[in-house]
């Protein structure tokens, strides 16, 4: 599916720490989960089951929290305990996608598990690539084949990893950096699969060692649709002009407005005008099959990591909300989502003033903001001053990460009143509403506000 991910190091951040973010972009109706996982130990003996297939477990697994589409083993992004952070994309390439291997998703979280760096991440993906190779379905009601693209960040560096099948390249990042549905390493890499080079001679993606360029070599035909039509070099060029125009000044707070960015200056702008072009992306029929259905920012910082997640729709209609690496409480993971409307499933219940929103755009996002930018600038400000503090306890976090999270439940739930006491001003076309209506049938939603 369509993603965005995106890096500052410390040379270009506002307290010198590493910030990671991303959007993750699936199908409207693809429940998406927020999941933790404690450290664990394993017997040699002891097999991991995946999405598709089963592998080898290693003796020990670090703790991670995952942001996942309901039905997949693995993730489209998360950080383990060690301040390793990946997120990965879909890539389309001149190689053929498998019927059978590893998903992408799977293999980020294998690396998570598995790494306490980001460069041991990179040598964690390409083990796996060689061992188990990638493949199957990615799609949850549509099939979709793809490779897979990673960004790689631990508090020290970050990495991006580019595959096609098999093969794998590997770059060092300097200052920032973003990726997108493209690939977008070149002749400079800092790690290759040893056969790759000659394997693109023998297929003649180039004709000599010197002419090896692996974006230009492996992304697929102009006449493949899903190249040019996820805009992804579109998208990637919006969020690296952003990151380099606030380079030095990066904070967490900007990353979430670049999240939020339509790439656009219109100023009457609503999701029905919207494309794929868009980094907090919204569907639409025929041309925007997908939308951001979570996002998350990491802060990386000296003393103790920040998670800041939707775990729900839209980052422009939705609450950042600062975690640690706990579990979470209780009615922040009361149910797992599925494919169809829970009203005891935060994300389904943020569908409801999501799809609010989606009626009139204009109208009622203006609803929503006062309280989006309270309750950010709050717990941003909580979290800044909590930095500062000479000692800081586990039991400090879990209650921090309680009263937000609490807070933003009280949130949503003044959103959805205020919502239902909106009239509509102005309605959505034929197609758009008739696209919407279908969807919301196939999930069984109660009426929309």
């Amino acid at each position: 599916m369509n993603c965005d991910t995106m890096v500052a190091l410390g040379e270009v951040t506002v307290d010198k720490s590493v910030i990671f973010g991303k959007n993750s972009d699936r199908e409207p109706n693809e429940g998406h989960e927020l999941r933790y996982f404690p450290p664990q130990d394993y017997k040699e003996s002891d097999m991991v089951h995946t999405t598709n297939m089963e592998i080898e477990q290693v003796d020990h697994t670090h703790a991670v929290i995952l942001s996942s589409p309901h039905w997949i083993w693995g993730a489209e992004m998360g950080v383990n305990e060690h301040g390793v952070v990946i997120g990965n994309e879909a890539v389309f390439t001149k190689e053929p996608e498998r019927d059978h291997g590893l998903l992408g998703m799977d293999i980020l979280r294998l690396a998570l598990e598995r790494a306490k760096t980001a460069e041991e991440a990179v040598d964690v993906i390409a083990g796996l690539l060689e061992t188990y190779g990638q493949g199957g379905n990615h799609g949850f009601q549509h099939k979709l084949k793809y490779h897979n693209s990673y960004l790689i960040a631990d508090p020290k560096e970050a990495w991006v990893v580019e595959t096609a099948d098999v093969y794998w390249i590997a770059e060092k990042v300097s200052k920032f950096r973003t990726i997108s549905n493209c690939l977008t390493i070149g002749d400079k890499y800092d790690k290759i699969h040893p056969q790759l080079i000659d394997y693109a001679l023998k297929k003649k993606y180039c004709k000599k060692k010197d002419d090896f360029h692996f974006s230009k070599c492996f992304t697929a035909s102009i006449f493949d649709y899903r190249t040019w039509g996820g805009r992804g070099t579109t998208r990637q060029s919006c969020t690296t002009s952003r990151l380099f125009e606030k380079k030095g000044k990066i904070d967490e707070q900007y990353v979430m407005a670049v999240l939020r960015d339509h790439n656009t200056t219109d100023p009457n702008w609503t999701p029905a005008k919207g494309s794929m072009g868009s980094i907090c992306l919204h569907a639409k029929p025929i041309t925007v099959p997908s939308q951001s259905t979570s996002s998350m920012v990491v802060h990386l910082g000296k003393k103790f990591i920040t998670i800041w997640v939707t775990a729900t729709s839209a980052p422009c209609t939705s609450l950042f909300k600062p975690i640690f690496m706990f579990p979470l409480p209780v009615p922040y993971t009361k149910r797992t989502p599925t494919g169809q409307y829970d009203s005891e499933s935060l994300w389904w219940q943020h569908e409801l003033i999501h799809r609010a929103i989606l009626r009139d755009y204009q109208t009622r996002i203006k609803v929503i903001r006062p309280l989006q930018q309270q309750y950010e600038q709050k717990w941003l400000t909580k979290i800044q001053n909590l930095r500062t503090e000479s000692e800081i306890t586990a039991e400090q976090l879990k209650r921090f990460m309680t009263d937000a999270i609490m807070e933003s439940l009280d949130i949503e739930r003044q959103w959805l009143e205020a919502l239902k006491n909106t009239p509509l001003k102005k309605r959505n076309g034929f197609l758009y509403t008739r696209y919407w209506n279908k969807r919301n049938q196939e999930a069984q939603m109660p009426s929309i506000p």
